[in-house]
C-alpha cells in the first residue's frame, strides 16, 4: 500500500530550528522527525511513500535519502508554490489514484494502530476515514464533530469546560482514489475546509475511527522540548548528545537536547534546553529553559510572523521558553 507524508510546511512556530531545514527534517533524538513517520508506515505495510516538498526540500532529501534506512521506497514531489493539505494530494495524484492510500502529517510521532483504522475504513466502505483521538487535555486542536461514526463537521477550538471530551484529528487518514473528485485541480486547498465538508454535504461516508495510543505532535518549540524529554524518559535517560559534542568535566547538562558539533565549556550550565548545531556554550554561561542556535544561522534574517522572540549573545541566538 502507498502512503503520502505531508512534509512541505515551513514550521514557522519552530523557528529558529527551521531556519536551515523544514519541520519534518528536524532531528528528534538524532533521527529526523519524518523518519519516525516513515518507520511507522513501514511497520503497517506501507512500503511505498510519497513525500511532498517545498520549504528547504534538500533537508528532507538529505534526512530520508532513498528511504532504505527506514524500510521504504520514496517518491519525492516538489511544490514550487505551497498547495495545502489537499492541494498536495492533487499535485501527487498520478502516484496515488490507483488504490486505497494513507496520508500522514509529517510532524507526528505515534504508535496508533493503523491496521485497526484500515479495518474500520473497509468495513464502512468509506470514501475517507480520519483517525481521531479524545482531546482529554483540551489542547488547541480543532474539534471534530461526529454522529455515530460519521464525521459531520470540523469545528473551532475546544472549550475548557464541559463533561463531553472533544475529539481531535490526528493527521492520519485513509482515502479512496475517488477523493480526487472533490479536490480542486492545481490550486491551494485544505482537506478539512475545502474537501471533506463538500463530500459530507453530498452524503459521502467520511468516517471517524476513534483510536487510542501515544500521539505526539511537534509544532512548537515548547512541544519540541517537552516531547524530546518525554522520549528520553522512556529510555531512562535525561540528556541527548549528538555527534561531535563535547561537555567539559566541570560543566552541568541536565534535561537537555544537544544537537551536533556543540561545545559546553567549564562551569557552564545547560538545563531544560535545546542547543542546535554548531553552538558553543561558554565558560560560566547559563542556558535555562531556552532554545539556542548559532548566531550566524539567523543573523540578518527576518523571523517568521509566528516565531517566538529571542535575543543575540556573542555567538548565539537564544529564544526563552515560558516557565
Amino acid at each position: 500500500m502507498r502512503a503520502m507524508v505531508l512534509s512541505a510546511g515551513y514550521g514557522t512556530r519552530l523557528w529558529p530550528l527551521t531556519e536551515d531545514r523544514t519541520k519534518p527534517a528536524i532531528p528528534i533524538l538524532g533521527k529526523p522527525l519524518v523518519g519516525y513517520v516513515a518507520e511507522y508506515l513501514a511497520a503497517h505495510g506501507c512500503n511505498e511513500i510519497v513525500v511532498n516538498l517545498h520549504h528547504r526540500p534538500e533537508s528532507v532529501r538529505q534526512s530520508l535519502g532513498d528511504g532504505r534506512d527506514f524500510g521504504v521506497s520514496l517518491y519525492y514531489v516538489e511544490e514550487p508554490v505551497i498547495l495545502g493539505t489537499s492541494g498536495a494530494l492533487d499535485n501527487a495524484r498520478d502516484l496515488l489514484d490507483n488504490e486505497t492510500f494513507v496520508v500522514v502529517n509529517g510532524k507526528i510521532i505515534t504508535d496508533i494502530d493503523l491496521a485497526a483504522a484500515l479495518e474500520t475504513h473497509r468495513r464502512n466502505d468509506a470514501l475517507a476515514t480520519l483517525v481521531l483521538l479524545p482531546n482529554k487535555r483540551r489542547e488547541r486542536f480543532s474539534v471534530v464533530e461526529t454522529k455515530g461514526n460519521q464525521i459531520t463537521r470540523f469545528g473551532g477550538m475546544p472549550v475548557l469546560t464541559g463533561d463531553e471530551v472533544p475529539l481531535m484529528f490526528t493527521g492520519i487518514q485513509i482515502l479512496e482514489p475517488r477523493i480526487f473528485e472533490y479536490i480542486p485541480r492545481g490550486v491551494f486547498s485544505h482537506s478539512t475546509t475545502d474537501v471533506y465538508p463538500q463530500a459530507i454535504a453530498k452524503g459521502e461516508r467520511v468516517i471517524a475511527h476513534v483510536s487510542e495510543g501515544k500521539w505526539r505532535e511537534l509544532s512548537t518549540l515548547q512541544r519540541y522540548l517537552d516531547i524530546s524529554l518525554e522520549l528520553l524518559q522512556e529510555r531512562n535517560e535525561s540528556n541527548f548528545l549528538g555527534k561531535n559534542t563535547a561537555v567539559a568535566t566541570e560543566a552541568s547538562v541536565t534535561d537537555s537536547i544537544l544537537w551536533d558539533n556543540i561545545e559546553v565549556e567549564e562551569n557552564a550550565e545547560v538545563n531544560r534546553a535545546v542547543v542546535a548545531d554548531n553552538v558553543r556554550v561558554g565558560s560560566g554561561e547559563i542556558v535555562q529553559n531556552s532554545i539556542i542556535v548559532a548566531r550566524k544561522l539567523v543573523e540578518g534574517k527576518t523571523p517568521p510572523e509566528k516565531a517566538m522572540k529571542g535575543y543575540f549573545t556573542d555567538d548565539s541566538f537564544v529564544v526563552p521558553l515560558s516557565e
